[in-house]
């Protein structure tokens, strides 16, 4: 395979370098059927001669892999686990191939979350017409309606969408680990409401029709009586377009052409997050409300409270942080936000240290502890049940903090009655 590159290289830079050895000629009847030439050159066949379709399965059984009772994926014939290098010296084709499967993987998620958690959508925008750009977030049945407890689950960035921590960790590991679901069962038996947020699901994306096959081959060139100046930037513009498909064929990231139209005040995570607040959150009836959030969801949280700091301490009991890459002095938090974190936040850590052991603060934020694994997208599942417990004492705390202004208002309001009952009865 990268002996016909090569050779293709080779014979585009041969042919290049004459184009401009008879460009220094002028002689512009050869320099035309030169460029002719090179665009009959068809860099889409040249590319199915040394790599396999780009067309993958639609499902999982199709793809002959299937999660088994331990939540690990594997194939169905031979037990074993996914291999990513399928196909030897095809990285291109083996990055595709498993770019499909994680689509597969994120619709396999929402089945989980909608008839083993019991979860529904809501669409975002809320009031999106049904020709716009919109998405969703999962809401447990009492989400709104949960007088006590309410938690919301935010993600990082990058390819994961609402149910997922790491897609590399459901593939390569388990489900358990990868996906955001013994969270969310868990907080439903401990008498949670649960709102999981889908924050990197920003735009609807559309292929461009016909960019998917290279510019047509040039005809011979017919007689013109326009300008000389205007002919060339025209040729000029057919030339940038065979050096765009070329890059396409060169870089697998530009196999498509598409174009986005951006969701309307959910074109971000932290525009999302906000507004997953502002018509969620703020609305449902949770006495205490109670956030974990993964990575660049620490940094959208902290651009929530930037923009609702007196909601968010007014309703938060507790965050859980894992592996945060919020920075409190590039996103220029306020020192009653710090304060508030310190006494609020826990930032469980990539670290090599046990788990929950204090790790040394970087940022005047909030307590650093070890997530008892050196791996990033790991951190959430391995601090699962310190989380909760951390969860169980902020609540238990605020209730008692509560009872004792209960105690030391009712006290206050005793010895006052008593004082005027001494008084009238001095009287």
């Amino acid at each position: 395979m990268l002996a016909n590159h090569s050779a293709v290289l080779e014979s585009l830079y041969i042919l290049l370098s004459i184009m401009a050895h008879v460009a220094g000629q002028e002689d512009r009847e050869k320099t035309t059927a030169l460029k002719d030439l090179l665009s009959r050159i068809d860099l889409d066949e040249l590319m199915k001669k040394d790599e396999p379709p780009l067309s993958f399965p639609s499902s999982l059984k199709e793809f002959e892999y299937a999660f088994n009772e331990k939540g690990q994926l594997r194939h169905i014939k031979t037990g074993e686990a996914f291999v990513f290098n399928a196909r030897e010296d095809l990285h291109r084709w083996n990055q595709k191939r498993y770019e499909a499967l994680g689509e597969i993987i994120t619709q396999y998620v929402y089945e989980l979350l909608e008839k083993e958690c019991n979860l529904t959508k809501a669409i975002v925008p809320v009031d999106a017409m049904d020709n716009e750009a919109s998405s969703f977030i999962y809401l447990s049945p009492d989400a709104l309606s949960n007088p006590a407890k309410l938690l919301v689950l935010i993600q990082g960035s990058g390819v994961v969408r609402a149910g997922q921590w790491a897609r590399r960790l459901i593939i390569n590991q388990d489900l358990d680990s990868g996906t955001q679901i013994p969270f969310i069962t868990r907080a439903m038996q401990e008498g949670y409401g649960v709102l999981v947020l889908n924050p990197n699901e920003n735009h609807l994306e559309v292929e461009r029709p016909g960019d998917a096959s290279p510019p047509p081959a040039a005809s011979a060139p017919e007689p013109s009586d326009e300008p000389a100046e205007k002919r060339e930037r025209k040729e000029e513009k057919e030339g940038k377009k065979k050096r765009e498909f070329y890059e396409k064929y060169r870089n697998p990231q530009r196999e498509r052409e598409t174009e986005q139209t951006p969701i309307r005040e959910n074109s971000s995570p932290e525009e999302h997050v906000q507004y997953v607040w502002d018509h969620f959150v703020s609305r449902a009836a949770a006495k205490n409300v109670f956030i974990m959030a993964h990575s660049y969801g620490g940094l959208s949280f902290v651009e929530l409270m930037k923009q609702r700091e007196v909601q968010v301490k007014r309703r938060v009991c507790a965050v859980a942080l894992t592996d945060s890459a919020h920075n409190i002095w590039l996103q220029e938090s306020s020192k009653s936000m710090q304060d508030w974190m310190q006494e609020r936040c826990r930032n469980w850590v990539s670290s090599p240290l046990p788990l929950d052991t204090l790790v040394e603060a970087m940022l005047p934020d909030c307590p650093r502890v070890s997530a008892g694994t050196e791996r990033h997208e790991l951190t959430s599942w391995t601090s699962f049940d310190s989380i909760f417990r951390f969860f169980s004492e902020a609540l238990q705390a605020e209730e008692e903090e509560e009872e004792k202004e209960e105690a030391e208002s009712s006290n206050i309001v005793t010895t006052r009655s008593s004082s005027l009952k001494n008084k009238h009865q001095d009287l």
